[in-house]
Formats: C-alpha cells, sequence, structure tokens
C-alpha cells in the first residue's frame, strides 16, 4: 500500500515539475494536456500524500507507547487515527479505479423503433423525448443529426448530438434495448402490447482520433423529403455515406446544405467506427461488467417501461421504480446514478482480484 501511494504522490510531483517547464509551457496543445492531467490527478494525489502522512503518525503514536508519560496521549493519537484511515482509504480504492477514456466527451444518440410497428415507432418518440428532458435539466445542448417520422407518431429512426459536462459518462449505460409494455390507442379489445426501441449511445470521436480515408467512402447525395409534400426539399442536399471496410451506411438530410449534412454524416461515420475501437479494447473489461450493467450493447435488453403497472425496471441491476410517468417526464437521476455505482463496484471488485 505505502509503495503505490508513494509512486501516486512522485508521479504527480513530476507532473508538476513538467508543466514549469518552459519547453511546456510554450506548447499551448502539450501544457493543456498536462493541465488537465494534473487537475484529474489532484484529488487522489492528495489523499496518498494524507494517508501517508497518517501512516507515519500511527507509526510515531505506537512508539510513544513504551512511554509511561506518553502513554495515555499515544492511545487517544493512535484510537483518532485509526478511526479516520478507514474511510480515506475505501476513498483511495475508488479513485484507483481506472476512467473511461471517452467519459468526458459529448455524444451521438441514435434511437430506432424495433418489433411492434406503428407503437415501436410511437415509442421512439418518447424515449427522445425521455432524454431531450433530460438534457435540458442537466443544461446540456441537444441538436438532432437525422430523423425518419413515422405517420402515426415518434420516429422510425432519429440521430442527435448532446452536448455538456460528462455526458458520455452520465448517458453510456442507456445503450440496448428498451421494452414498453402499454395498450396501444389502435388496440380494441384493450390487449397490452410488447414493442422495442433500440438506443445507441456513441461517444463523439475527434478527427484526430479517427482518421477516415476518402477512398473508403461512397456518397451519394439525393433530394431529401419530409412527412408532407410541402416539405420536400428541391435540391439534392441529402448525404448518404458508405463506409466501404465496414460496410457503415450513415444518411443525413437534417440540414439545407448538403456540405452541413455530408459533415454531419462523417461525424456519426466518426463515432461509430471510434466506438468499434472501444469494444474492441474493452472486451475483458465488458466480459467482468456483464453480470453488473450489462456490456453496453445495443442488441441486449437493458429496461421495461410497463404502463398498466406505472413501473420502469432496468434488468441489469434488477431496479425496479412505480414512477414511469415522472421518468418519461426526464426524472432518470436514480436510474444513472444506481448504474454508474453498480460500475463502480464491479470495477473495484475487479481492482481488488488484480
Amino acid at each position: 500500500m505505502r509503495e503505490k501511494l508513494e509512486k501516486i504522490v512522485a508521479a504527480y510531483g513530476e507532473l508538476e515539475a513538467k508543466m514549469g517547464d518552459p519547453a511546456v509551457v510554450s506548447n499551448q496543445s502539450e501544457y493543456n494536456k498536462l493541465a488537465k492531467d494534473y487537475a484529474n490527478q489532484g484529488e487522489l494525489a492528495r489523499a496518498a500524500k494524507e494517508y501517508l502522512g497518517l501512516m507515519d503518525d500511527l507509526a510515531a503514536a505506537k512508539e510513544m507507547l513504551g512511554d509511561a508519560d506518553m502513554k495515555e496521549f499515544a492511545q487517544e493519537e493512535i484510537a483518532s487515527i485509526e478511526a479516520r484511515m478507514p474511510q480515506l482509504e475505501e476513498d483511495i480504492k475508488f479513485m484507483l479505479i481506472p476512467s473511461d477514456p471517452a467519459d468526458e466527451k459529448d455524444i451521438i444518440v441514435e434511437i430506432r423503433a424495433g418489433a411492434g410497428g406503428d407503437e415501436a415507432a410511437i415509442f421512439a418518440g418518447d424515449l427522445y423525448n425521455m432524454y431531450t428532458r433530460f438534457a435540458s435539466d442537466q443544461g446540456w445542448k441537444c441538436e438532432t443529426m437525422d430523423m425518419h417520422a413515422s405517420e402515426a407518431g415518434g420516429f422510425k429512426e432519429i440521430s442527435f448530438k448532446m452536448l455538456g459536462d460528462r455526458v458520455y459518462s452520465i448517458m453510456k449505460f442507456e445503450s440496448g434495448v428498451h421494452r414498453v409494455q402499454r395498450v396501444p390507442k389502435t388496440e380494441s379489445q384493450g390487449r397490452i402490447h410488447t414493442s422495442t426501441a433500440t438506443v445507441a449511445v456513441l461517444p463523439e470521436a475527434d478527427e484526430v482520433e479517427v482518421e477516415i480515408n476518402q477512398n473508403d467512402l461512397r456518397i451519394d447525395v439525393y433530394r431529401a423529403g419530409g412527412p408532407g409534400g410541402q416539405c420536400v426539399n428541391t435540391t439534392d442536399s441529402a448525404v448518404r455515406l458508405t463506409h466501404i471496410p465496414t460496410g457503415i451506411v450513415i444518411s443525413c438530410q437534417d440540414e439545407k446544405s448538403q456540405l452541413k449534412n455530408k459533415d454531419k454524416a462523417l461525424k456519426v461515420l466518426r463515432s461509430r467506427l471510434y466506438e468499434m475501437e472501444l469494444a474492441k479494447q474493452h472486451d475483458a473489461e465488458a466480459e467482468a461488467r456483464r453480470s453488473q450493467i450489462g456490456t453496453g450493447d445495443r442488441s441486449e435488453k437493458i429496461r421495461t417501461y410497463n404502463f398498466p403497472q406505472g413501473r420502469v425496471t432496468d434488468h441489469r441491476i434488477k431496479l425496479t421504480l412505480h414512477r414511469l410517468d415522472n421518468i418519461l417526464n426526464g426524472d432518470l437521476d436514480e436510474i444513472i446514478d444506481s448504474l454508474i455505482a453498480a460500475d463502480q463496484a464491479a470495477k473495484l471488485s475487479n481492482l481488488q482480484e488484480q
């Protein structure tokens, strides 16, 4: 324990020294990177330093036990130190949990209607409203990337960006199959139907992180359409990108400008490719997390919204809440906090086994 903590304190000191190096100060990008690392590691370094101090104080107090005049004082000091150490040690363990490199990124959310026809599209619209309301409560910004509305209401599919503080760290557990159980408006017999929609949460990748070879792309342009005749454009502004090596197809028609649609489509493609690369890197971690909060795979059934019972159940952590209306209005805090806590507990368990 001591050796690990001493390495943490030493590494933090080296980081501080590097930031004072004139060569680093003159390189803005390098300095910004170091400053970010310095800020992120500060709390851990301070806690490690405090724990090392307590270890030294404890050793010194135990040495005083042999002195009759100091014995009572030493016993009080030992009791005080030993009372503080367990919580600090627990805090340090959580700080040592490796962070996801994508946690600070903005995201692209893709919602697609699944099984259930019109009802699935309506449910996809419900999920979109739920997430945008949640984003508004967090002070985040949402930007529509592409949408295909359903005549019955809702969306056959919709993709949008979420921009804000550490968005991916909060939203990443929403990926998967969401299931709704309710009586559709068109159901005359009052039977409960089950429909699904898939959600994919993609961390937005920078150009530096994912380089796309233009020779690997097939770009098609076409005339964008809307739900009504008056909404149809008269220019070929919509863009369809096909990434030949992976077969990924991205369409975007939300903007009136072909150039803007192409730029948005490239951002989605870049994020898809980045997600694929992250998935390769995290295979081992995903295996360890599977029993706790699931893999984050979009094919995994993660949550059920049951209207007759007014409940929402997250199957990964076996959490059931009987306040469906509030949740669909964007009150996701309890669910998301519980998922993050389960993920941290699983990572901490893995860390202790290593």
